[in-house]
C-alpha cells in the first residue's frame, strides 16, 4: 500500500493539464493503485493523478457504499451531460480546512481507456458523476473553486491560506 502526499495548494502541478495516455505503462498502474490507496487513506470518493504531483490523464473514482468498486479511466472524456443539476459539497485534500457547494450535471456518460487499454463508455449518476467531473477538472488543471463567483472563489482562498 502506497499512501502518496497530496500536492499543497498552489502548487502550479495543480493547474498544470495533464499528458494523455497512449499506452497503459506499468507507471500508470502504479499510480492508479497510489491514487487508489491515498483516496481510501483520506477517504475520499476519487483522484486525479495531478493531484499526486503525476502529470498524467489518469483518474480513480469510487462513490460506492461498500467500497472496492473503483472505476480506473485513463483519458476520461465527457461524452454527455444531463441537463438536470445537482448539488454537492466539494472539497480537495490539496486545499485542506475548505469546501464549498458545486452545481454540476447530475449524470454523464463518459468514453475513457479502462484498465485493460481498451476504450470503453459508462454513464455515471449522483455522486458518481459528481467525482468524475471533479477528477477531470484535476486533470484539466482546474480546481473545484474554479466553478465559483470570483468573490465566492477569493473568499475560499483566503480561508485556506489562514488554514496553512
Amino acid at each position: 500500500m502506497t499512501v502518496r502526499t497530496c500536492l499543497p495548494w498552489p502548487d502550479k502541478r495543480l493547474r498544470s493539464a495533464a499528458e494523455p495516455v497512449e499506452v497503459l505503462t506499468d507507471e500508470d498502474r502504479q499510480a492508479w493503485d497510489d491514487l487508489i490507496d491515498t483516496m481510501e487513506a483520506m477517504p475520499g470518493v476519487g483522484m486525479g493523478a495531478n493531484q499526486i504531483g503525476v502529470l498524467r490523464r489518469l483518474i480513480v473514482v469510487d462513490a460506492s457504499n461498500e467500497r472496492g468498486q473503483v472505476v480506473k479511466m485513463a483519458n476520461p472524456e465527457i461524452l454527455h451531460k444531463s441537463i438536470e443539476l445537482r448539488e454537492h459539497e466539494e472539497a480537495s485534500p490539496n486545499l485542506p480546512g475548505v469546501s464549498a457547494v458545486i452545481k454540476r450535471p447530475r449524470a454523464l456518460t463518459v468514453r475513457y481507456m479502462d484498465e485493460n487499454g481498451e476504450m470503453t463508455e459508462k454513464d455515471f449518476v449522483g455522486l458518481w458523476a459528481t467525482s468524475v467531473q471533479h477528477q477531470i477538472d484535476h486533470i484539466n488543471g482546474k480546481m473545484f473553486f474554479d466553478h465559483l463567483s470570483r468573490t465566492k472563489r477569493e473568499m475560499l482562498i483566503k480561508k485556506a491560506r489562514k488554514l496553512s
